[in-house]
């Protein structure tokens, strides 16, 4: 393991550090009102009214269609929240405090609203479909509907994704014989005419039915030479890839297993895989930051720019992965070899333990000011975890001997000095450290492979979600805190904010 400084200021009060940001958009936008309150209470009130307010309703070609869907994808993110509730993650004694962190490690509702909540993200992807469905209502009224195809089909893909996030994350996980009877959230399909829409929550059954018709509309239309940087888009591959993830939820193994092959158009799976025990062991933590999130990446399908203040000190919180958890979940593995995430992974001061992912950037208000907006670029879908969505789907459809090939193919890329005679895996080898049968066996390797390879991104929450698992949280002044696999804290609270619209907030 290497000790560094990386040379990151772990500032307080990250919450309040765009005060002035904040209040001068309050101000901008007071001035804005009180303009327009006074242009209709003067004569010309009538020229003003018959100017259209909203740019997005004059979408007069495909080029500007495909600028609105640049907006289409959720751009604020779930890391934070999502890393904080799942066992990934312990109490330090000392360190940042942000509610983002805490208020999910004691399973409580986060009442922060800010960037990195749930409120925002909430907000974020209804703020993405909103932009998804102004396109779609753009690509039906054009006169030449044949020329806006592709746009269409990314439209449905953005309004598919942002809806099946916000279904994960602040409702039951997908259940056969459940579904049809769980609060699911509102599936919006037209564009807001009013302030506050009504909206009904239906089930999650329909929402699954309805992300199911948009995802299978849409993918045929899509067109992947239109795009300058095809990573910011849904291209085949990266929607194959959500695809696969969508159906391995539903538990219809054999459309994930088809979509997940897909992703890999030939055998050589580990082409395009993260070369974490090769060149990636050579590179400084600031050129791993600026990679890994890269479009140049082949292991990234689909990334985002998401604003956040969180990836600037996650390593620092309080309620993160310390000494303990990164032995957990770093140092060992079925194959009998060690992971090169460890020998990536830099302390930075006492008990902050820290691999370079995902990397903050500032982007000033203008050119001169001091003021601005801290982002991340986000793998939203990766060519890591299409592999584990096939290597699961072949589990549950009994096909180990693939699934044990894929997780050969993936070991190959993260072992340190991998070498095929000592840390192949076996059946027989999964079964002695873990117990089970060939299939339990089996999934317990792939659920710790993805442990690892996702550590501090925020993904580990969704595989606890699904298979119902307990987390456990200590405090280092003696408590225990359990999320039993029944606890209905287990799906985010409904943002206050969405009663405005009559949605139900979840039961407590």
């Amino acid at each position: 393991m290497k000790n560094e400084e990386c040379g990151i200021k772990n500032e307080k009060g990250k919450k309040t550090k765009n005060k002035e940001l904040i209040i001068a958009t309050m101000f901008k936008q007071l001035t804005y009102i009180s303009f327009y309150a006074l242009l209709l209470t003067t004569t010309g009130c009538k020229k003003f009214l018959e100017k259209n307010p909203d740019n997005r309703a004059a979408l007069e070609s495909p080029e500007q269609v495909s600028q609105l869907l640049a907006t289409a994808y959720p751009q604020s993110n779930y890391m934070a929240f999502t890393e904080s509730i799942s066992d990934n993650v312990n109490d330090k004694g000392a360190g940042g405090t942000d509610l983002t962190t805490v208020q999910p490690y004691f399973f409580k509702d986060v009442t922060d609203n800010q960037q990195d909540s749930p409120e925002a993200y909430w907000n974020a992807c209804y703020s993405a479909i909103a932009a998804a469905n102004q396109a779609l209502d753009a690509c039906l009224k054009a006169p030449d509907t044949a020329n806006y195809m592709s746009q269409k089909g990314e439209a449905l893909l953005c309004r598919a994704y942002a809806h099946f996030m916000l279904v994960t994350l602040f409702a039951k996980p997908y259940d056969p014989n459940n579904s049809k009877s769980d609060a699911g959230i509102p599936y919006v399909l037209t564009p807001e005419k009013v302030v506050f829409q009504k909206y009904t929550r239906k089930t999650v059954a329909y929402v699954y039915e309805m992300i199911e018709k948009d995802l299978l509309a849409g993918l045929p239309l899509l067109d992947d030479t239109r795009y300058t940087v095809p990573r910011y888009h849904f291209t085949r591959i990266a929607a194959n890839a959500f695809a696969a993830r969508f159906y391995l939820y539903k538990q219809d193994y054999a459309k994930s297993l088809s979509y997940a092959n897909g992703v890999f158009p030939n055998s050589n799976v580990t082409a395009i895989l993260r070369p974490w025990n090769t060149d990636y062991l050579t590179q400084t933590y600031n050129e791993l930051w600026a990679r890994y999130a890269k479009a140049s990446e082949p292991a990234n399908l689909l990334l985002v720019e998401t604003a956040s203040w969180w990836a600037r000190n996650y390593f620092s919180e309080r309620y993160a992965m310390d000494a303990d958890k990164r032995t957990e979940i770093l140092n060992y593995n079925v194959t009998g070899g060690a992971y090169a995430f460890a020998r990536q992974t830099y302390m930075l001061g006492t008990n902050n333990y820290m691999i370079p992912k995902i990397n903050e950037y500032f982007v000033r208000q203008s050119v001169n000011a001091t003021i601005g907006v801290g982002y991340v670029m986000v793998p939203l879908f990766t060519a890591e975890e299409a592999l584990f969505n096939r290597i699961e789907a072949n589990i549950y459809l009994n096909n180990i001997p693939a699934a044990v090939k894929d997780l050969n193919d993936y070991a190959s890329t993260r072992i340190y000095n991998y070498n095929a005679a000592s840390h192949t895996i076996t059946t027989s080898k999964m079964q002695t450290y873990y117990g089970g049968d060939e299939r339990q066996a089996t999934l317990a390797t792939l659920l710790d492979f993805k442990r690892a390879e996702f550590v501090q991104e925020g993904m580990r929450w969704f595989d606890l979600l699904r298979y119902n698992l307990p987390v456990t949280h200590n405090t280092t002044d003696g408590q225990k805190l359990v999320l039993a696999a029944s606890d209905k804290r287990r799906v985010f609270q409904i943002p206050e904010s969405a009663r405005l619209s009559g949605v139900e907030l979840n039961p407590r």
